[in-house]
């Protein structure tokens, strides 16, 4: 290691001088060679990294996944300042300066009672700041590149905004209901399958609006149940000496009512 480099402790300077002189002519060919959208993935994972630490409450490790999002922010600022464009200093001035302007209850003279207006004071700012004049406008910047059920679930909180909802769960549900049944027509040839299966998950997210439910991560412990399910399926076929590919549906559909019957309490592993 350079010896100018060793240190006890480094800062964030130290980051953007690291990057800098690893983006260099004499640093890593590799570094030096990103872009923008070479990495793009690269951002999308380390920071759904960091949300995994989230959940799984390890603070040792959030810790390092942050340093690892970090370090995409000053890699896009520096290649960015490369190209003769903004550098990190833009970046931690623009968002400075954005978070002062939204919250004129700390840094100006208005006043607010409670979070929900907080909210609705940092929405409106948002509006003017992005040249918002309409609903649609609201609508239409919702980021595309987001996951479709975050996407899905943004767009209708902000449609339910300006009136356009439901008055409650019942009229989400009995949507989902209708959408159901178009897409079982359409899969009997009357209508586009995967236009319908759209409708359904749209609606899906819809409801989960109205529970109040995270539809992302409802999925996401579908998904993790169904793993859970299907390795019970597996380890009792397993346990009488056959393949769970010898199996035939209707066996492994018992085995699955056992797993969900186990997870409840109600029953203990029989034969089959």
């Amino acid at each position: 290691m350079i010896d100018s480099w060793k240190k006890e402790r480094y800062g964030f300077d130290d980051l953007v001088g690291i990057m800098k002189l690893l983006r260099s002519e004499n640093g890593c060919p590799w570094d030096l060679g990103q872009t923008h959208e070479s990495i793009r993935r690269n951002f999308l994972e380390e920071a759904y990294e960091a949300v995994e630490a989230i959940d799984d409450h390890d603070s040792a490790h959030l810790c390092e996944e942050l340093g690892d999002v970090m370090l995409q922010v000053v890699f896009h600022a520096q290649i960015e300042k490369d190209a003769g464009g903004f550098d990190i200093s833009d970046v931690t001035d623009g968002i400075c300066r954005k978070l002062i302007l939204r919250h004129p209850h700390i840094f100006g003279d208005v006043n607010v009672k409670d979070a929900d207006e907080v909210l609705r004071n940092w929405d409106e700012i948002k509006k003017v700041e992005k040249g918002q004049k309409s609903h649609s406008d609201t609508l239409s910047a919702v980021a595309k590149s987001l996951p479709a059920l975050i996407r899905a679930e943004k767009i209708q909180h902000k449609a339910a905004k300006a009136g356009f909802d439901w008055p409650d769960i019942k009229g989400a549900l009995s949507k989902l209901s209708e959408e159901t049944t178009e897409l079982l027509e359409a899969v009997e040839g009357h209508g586009d399958a995967k236009d319908e299966l759209g409708d359904v998950l749209f609606s899906a997210v819809n409801v989960a609006r109205f529970l109040d439910a995270d539809p992302e991560e409802a999925l996401m412990q579908a998904c993790e149940k169904f793993i859970r399910r299907f390795r019970h399926v597996e380890e009792r076929v397993f346990m009488d000496g056959k393949k769970l590919e010898e199996l035939s549906l209707d066996k492994m559909d018992k085995l699955w009512d056992e797993s969900k019957a186990i997870e409840a309490g109600g029953t203990t592993p029989t034969g089959f």
